[in-house]
């Protein structure tokens, strides 16, 4: 760089840090200004040398992350300051915990620590490690829940910035913020940061979706405002009338949400009728927020009639969050559908900071209730250690995002469960004791199975004995991370016993084989009974269904698990040349897939998730039992699948389908009229290369759905068809299976 350039980025880097005091969202003291700026010039110096891929200055981005802790969180200096040196003990040998700590005290130093050891197992290698890196991060909450903030901050700026990657690694680290890091923040009540996660995890995951969505939601910004200003104008002068101070804003739902809706209900962009929400936002003093919240909500209703099933009230129970809002969905100009989302400016600070605007409410008592029951319940979730990684982190998932209901205990005290849980889950939120001594439970005065799905308003009793105990079925009437975890240990106590008897009885079995029970064989016998752990393993020893036959069958056959599977699994073929490719048809001896950089033929099967056919974006993945797997870039696994397995997925790529064909179900459904069945057939009879294999209607009352198998070579054949089948009369909605 030249001396000019240089001096450009130093004025740059002085303004960026200017700008991170000014735009902070609490009020900086004299001593908070210091702390920060001590902070910088450490981060300035530890990262003088370094750049980032983009090629600027690598100071930019623990800046951006400080930023964004700063202004759109809104934490405290110590925050700010762990921030900007959260890279710094990890890229720079001449700083290590012990000086940050003596330079900026134990809190600092411990929030520095935190964010090190999470970063330092980012590794590509193996999907255990991925796995626990999550729960490393997780339990750092144990020690303070600002590493997990700052984390988030990270990962937001990384996902920001992320234009000058390589193409898988972008598609890694998004999937990996789809599967984690966005469920965090929406569970810390972070909700806009969540929104902008998802919209970036989306844009690098399926771009094209990404960038067709946000096109139309740019065409529509004029209809829309247009739309808000109507809906202003209706209400204004009852609310003027009240004397309110109130701001009217229109939001449009995000990108992702809105595409969720369209896979969902099956739908276009144009028939998601609440692609933007209305939100009313006043000011009031605190003892009348919820006074004037039911008021506006009494204005709203009288000019736009309410959807009675659709009616939110988290004033009075707010979210486990910290989030309080009234919802409603109201029939307004027009006659569409529109969200009113009616909240005061303290709720709506909460909605958008967290946590940190509950502590600027709440200065002057010592502890935030909200964000200590919050800990409290993710600390539960991670108590049980001994799961598997991966299925924690699933599980963990789960809790996440769930939505919430609200139930009573006999005494009339409100408790708070994920939706769809049962009076198991129940049970065990009272206490663990009482959960493993579950015999049944009344919900509303009437006894019910423990399977039974508890609904919001629901009073759940639960009856006890001394003599019951957790069994297997248990844990298809729980849901919640909490009982699922306890009555899986419960489980397993009975198991290991037997297994550690199993363990003993292998050792000496395979010693009379010249086999050493050591881990790599422990893991070469699970891949040959094709079990999941070793535990099974020992267990099914002890029990004796691992015998002494099967153990020989073992040693007769054994070899390297992994490499032979590869070699028995995947039959490499000889690269296939350019001529080959360019010819106009490709004989029927070769297949229609290749994969990775090298363009290999190998052997696959397709993933029974989401059945792809020629032509549909897809990925290949790695199956230890099963070999090559092939699934649609939007398949429903394939978010988690790219997050926690990168180091199994290969690229494919089409190259020829003429020579074989594929079946696909199309769904249809439309107002019956006469001849309507006929009209259908001979759509599909017109279309050159579909052959339909079979086809099943119903009609109820005047409501006409159907189900058709057809065989098509490839993707656009199937999408002609379907173009064509929409276009009948009668016909509302195509869509394929």
């Amino acid at each position: 760089m030249t001396e000019l350039e240089l001096e450009k980025e130093n004025v740059a880097i002085a303004k960026a840090y200017k700008e991170l005091l000014r735009v902070s969202y609490r009020t900086l003291t004299d001593e908070d200004k210091k702390l920060i700026r001590k902070a910088f010039d450490i981060a300035v110096d530890a990262h003088k040398d370094q750049r980032r891929k983009s090629g600027e200055a690598y100071i930019f981005h623990p800046i951006a992350v400080a930023k964004i802790v700063a202004q759109e969180i809104g934490m405290d200096a110590t925050s700010i300051a762990a921030a900007l040196l959260h890279d710094v003990v990890e890229d720079n040998e001449n700083y290590s915990i012990a000086d940050i700590e003596q330079l900026f005290g134990e809190t600092v130093a411990k929030i520095v620590d935190g964010l090190t050891k999470i970063s330092s197992l980012d590794t590509e290698m193996d999907v255990s490690l991925q796995a626990e890196n999550f729960r490393r991060m997780l339990l750092t909450l144990n020690d303070d829940v600002r590493v997990i903030i700052i984390k988030i901050a990270d990962r937001l700026h990384n996902m920001q910035t992320m234009e000058s990657m390589r193409s898988d690694k972008q598609v890694k680290i998004a999937s990996e913020t789809l599967y984690i890091y966005a469920p965090l923040a929406h569970r810390i009540g972070l909700y806009n940061i969540k929104t902008e996660l998802e919209d970036l995890g989306l844009k690098y995951t399926e771009p094209e979706v990404y960038k067709d969505i946000l096109t139309k939601i740019k065409e529509s910004k004029e209809e829309q405002d247009q739309y808000i200003n109507e809906f202003n104008n209706v209400i204004k002068t009852s609310l003027d009338k009240e004397h309110l101070e109130y701001d009217i804003k229109g939001r449009p739902k995000s990108i992702f949400s809105i595409r969720r809706k369209m896979q969902n209900q099956g739908v276009s962009f144009d028939e998601v009728y609440d692609k933007f929400a209305v939100r009313i936002i006043y000011k009031s003093k605190p003892e009348d927020e919820k006074f004037l919240a039911w008021k506006i909500y009494s204005i709203v209703t009288d000019h736009f009639r309410p959807n009675p099933t659709r009616l939110r009230d988290w004033i009075s129970s707010p979210k486990s969050t910290g989030y309080e809002a009234l919802h409603i969905t109201v029939v307004g100009p027009k006659g569409r559908w529109v969200e009113v989302q009616i909240r005061s400016e303290r709720m709506n600070e909460i909605a958008e900071k967290g946590f940190a605007a509950h502590y600027k409410y709440k200065e002057g008592s010592e502890n935030d209730d909200s964000l200590d029951s919050w800990i409290a319940k993710l600390q539960e979730a991670l108590e049980n250690h001994e799961t598997n990684a991966v299925d924690f982190v699933e599980q963990f998932k789960l809790n996440l995002y769930s939505k919430e209901i609200f139930v009573f205990t006999p005494k009339g005290e409100l408790k708070s469960l994920p939706k769809g849980a049962t009076p198991l889950d129940f049970s065990f939120s009272i206490h663990t004791e009482v959960g493993m001594k579950t015999r049944g439970a009344k919900v509303n005065g009437k006894l019910v199975p423990l399977s039974h799905e508890l609904k919001s308003g629901d009073r759940v009793d639960i009856l006890t004995s001394e003599t019951a105990k957790p069994n297997p079925n248990w844990l298809d009437y729980a849901t919640t991370a909490k009982a699922r975890s306890k009555i899986k240990s419960a489980l397993k106590e009975d198991k290991k016993i037997i297994a550690e008897d199993g363990k003993e009885i292998l050792r000496r079995k395979l010693k009379q084989l010249k086999i050493i029970l050591n881990e790599k064989s422990i893991n070469e016998l699970v891949n040959h009974f094709k079990l999941k752990t070793s535990l099974d393993l020992f267990y099914r020893v002890g029990i004796g269904t691992i015998d002494n036959t099967m153990l020989k069958e073992f040693a007769s056959s054994r070899s390297n698990a992994f490499m032979s599977y590869i070699k028995n699994k995947i039959s490499r073929k000889p690269t296939i040349t350019k001529e080959e490719l360019d010819k106009d048809e490709i004989t029927s001896k070769y297949d229609m897939l290749v994969f990775g950089k090298e363009e290999e033929k190998l052997d696959y099967k397709f993933a029974n998730c989401c059945n792809p056919i020629p032509g549909d974006p897809v990925f290949g993945f790695l199956t230890i039992n099963d070999g090559l797997k092939v699934h649609k870039k939007n398949c429903p696994n394939a978010v988690s699948l790219q997050s926690n397995y990168a180091y199994r997925i290969m690229t494919a790529k089409w190259i020829d389908s003429s020579q074989q064909e594929f079946a696909a179900q199309i769904i249809l459904s439309g107002i019956d009229n006469l001849g309507l069945v006929n009209d259908i057939t001979k759509v599909i009879s017109s279309n050159m290369h579909v052959n339909m294999k079979s086809l099943s209607f119903q009609s109820d009352d005047g409501i006409f759905t159907g189900k058709i198998n057809v065989i098509v070579k490839n993707n656009t054949l199937l999408k002609k068809l379907m173009e064509n089948l929409k276009k009948i009369n009668g016909i509302d909605k195509v869509s394929r299976v």
